[in-house]
């Protein structure tokens, strides 16, 4: 369903992970603690969203790549039938002729 909009599931786990992440910050800024605490849950947060990010953006280049490699696969494939086809059609025709 999420793919008649365009968004895969890598968009949707980032949406989840991006919401995740505002609404512990904003927790963390309404939380009754001292701002050095704070300050070192979020870049404690920070860190660890980034190390997510990180992984999620690994995650989608290896789909990309294999995505890449299938579709050069197919355009070799094809290329290789239509000139085979072209060349049994060339040999037709020049035989025919003769």
């Amino acid at each position: 369903m999420s793919d008649d909009r365009g968004f895969g599931g890598a968009a949707l786990a980032l949406a989840f992970l991006l919401g995740g992440a505002f609404g512990a910050l904003t927790a963390l800024l309404y939380a009754p603690e001292s701002g050095r605490r704070t300050r070192v849950r979020i870049r404690r947060l920070t860190e660890d969203l980034q190390e997510r990010a990180g992984d999620m953006a690994e995650e989608v280049r290896e789909r990309v790549e294999e995505a890449v490699d299938q579709g050069r696969e197919a355009v070799l494939s094809a290329f290789d039938a239509g000139k085979e086809a072209f060349q049994r059609e060339r040999s037709r025709l020049t035989s025919s002729s003769s």
